[in-house]
């Protein structure tokens, strides 16, 4: 037995008997790795949440969306982005550039009036929003405008 005094405390340490036989060890080992009933995932498990500009956010910065797709006959384009919780994170506006090759679209987010005083926690959601293009998108390419 070995007692020992760390920083006030005491530290006992004690053995008995000696270390099982290599046999044992080997035998209680398993050949292959346990199965898993209920793996842990990671995919939403919702659709994402349809979100409407408030217009009239704080701190309002660009925000990258990670898919468009065109609907209404290509005439709307759906953006789907990961954000987080109302009203800590509120999509402020969208802003669509179209010329004859491309439509540029650009989401802003900010802070909603809203979450002054209120405690935000840090999670992501998955938002999504439908912007009305001018014109059909046709052959355009729809490009993201808050990539550098």
């Amino acid at each position: 037995m070995t007692a020992t005094l760390m920083a006030g405390c005491l530290v006992l340490a004690t053995s008995c008997g000696a270390a099982p036989p290599a046999e044992r060890v080997a035998a209680s080992t398993p050949d292959k790795p346990p199965v898993v009933a209920n793996p842990v995932t990671t995919a939403p498990t919702k659709s994402p949440e349809p979100v409407k500009p408030t217009g009239d956010a704080i701190n309002v910065h660009k925000v990258r969306w990670t898919k468009a797709t065109p609907v209404s006959k290509n005439k709307k384009v759906k953006l789907t982005w990961w954000s987080g919780v109302a009203p800590c994170t509120v999509l402020d506006r969208v802003k669509v550039k179209e010329t004859a090759k491309r439509v540029t679209i650009t989401l802003y987010e900010g802070t909603g009036p809203k979450a002054a005083n209120v405690a935000c926690i840090m999670i992501a959601v998955e938002k999504t929003t439908t912007v009305k293009l001018k014109k059909a998108l046709g052959t355009r390419k729809i490009v993201d405008g808050a990539k550098p």
